[in-house]
């Protein structure tokens, strides 16, 4: 399978995709912080800030896109500080040569902080309004969170890698399955919703208050999932955050405890996943640039004390509140 790369993404399409809906641009295109799709700022004819995204082809349908974009849009009618996409001559989507993109409104904020329990509290409430709209309806086209995906199709993936030197791969396949078993026998998930579903620190902006940015991962799953990657810290610190995240988050949504079991079982399917996107995407040459350790020895000998770490994880007493 030919792996796409965005080399025909040239500075002459993107303007010409952007001025095919009748706006002008004014300034140059500043790349932004985006590997997964190819993402710009410009300033617009009417001296206003704009981000256009190209989404990368044989990733999401069509279908899939506009179910995306329906979400945020409708998250937004209820006064949720989302992002959505703008809405141009009655599409949201666009599609140009061989690119569908889209036009957002940029947006200015900064990283909120993570040790900071007001600022959790904040993402709490926020997230319990998201979740209480969530309900209402289902995805049809988005994909469920499930370990199939996440751990054995990603084991997969990085079995056909030949960035894993041979000395370490019996010791590394050999934790990975034991990581991937146990994790099945505890991911058990019978409650799924419509999710942000990359809801960490990078995807939040603050700006008196969250700004949720770049659903592009959204699909069905446990709430949970929106929580778990706002923790940091020792056992200790994480329980009181998830705490103080939960109370929040029960002011608008009831939010069942028992989802707690699964946060480490989610964690290793976001640790396996993550490299198996890495190995997928490295004919892109914008990774091998973005993550050189990913080819380096070292980092392949890290993952196994991290699969060790996240073993012992999975066997140790749940998160409490």
């Amino acid at each position: 399978m030919t792996i796409f790369t965005f080399g025909e993404l040239t500075p002459d399409l993107i303007l010409d995709a952007i001025e095919s809906l009748g706006i002008r641009v004014e300034s140059g295109l500043l790349a932004l912080n985006s590997y997964e799709n190819r993402v710009y700022q410009f300033v617009a004819g009417d001296r206003k800030r704009y981000v256009v995204k190209f989404y990368r082809p044989q990733r999401w349908s069509k279908a899939q896109l506009l179910e995306e974009h329906a979400f945020s849009l409708e998250l937004a009618k209820h006064d949720v500080p989302v992002v959505p996409p703008m809405v141009i001559r009655g599409q949201s989507l666009h599609h140009y040569q061989d690119y569908y993109f889209a036009l957002f409104v940029s947006v200015g904020g900064r990283q909120f902080e993570v040790d900071n329990l007001q600022h959790l509290q904040w993402m709490g409430r926020f997230i319990g309004r998201i979740h209480l709209i969530a309900k209402g309806s289902e995805f049809i086209h988005r994909p469920v969170m499930s370990s199939e995906e996440y751990l054995r199709q990603s084991a997969a993936q990085l079995r056909t890698s030949p960035l894993i030197p041979s000395s370490l791969q019996k010791p590394f396949f050999t934790l990975l399955e034991q990581v991937i078993e146990l994790t099945e026998t505890r991911y058990q998930s019978n409650s799924n919703i419509r999710l942000h579903g990359d809801c960490h620190p990078g995807n939040i902006l603050w700006h008196d208050g969250p700004i949720f940015v770049d659903l592009d991962d959204c699909r069905s799953g446990p709430a949970v999932q929106d929580l778990w990657m706002m923790l940091s810290g020792d056992h200790k610190q994480q329980s009181l955050q998830m705490r103080t995240l939960v109370e929040a988050y029960e002011e608008f949504c009831d939010f069942d405890t028992r989802q707690l079991l699964l946060i480490e079982p989610l964690r290793a399917m976001r640790m396996v996943h993550y490299m198996a996107w890495l190995s997928r995407r490295w004919q892109d040459p914008a990774f091998p640039q973005a993550f050189p350790w990913f080819a380096d020895e070292r980092y392949w000998d890290q993952q196994i004390c991290a699969l060790k770490e996240q073993f012992s994880a999975l066997q140790e007493p749940v998160l409490e509140i």
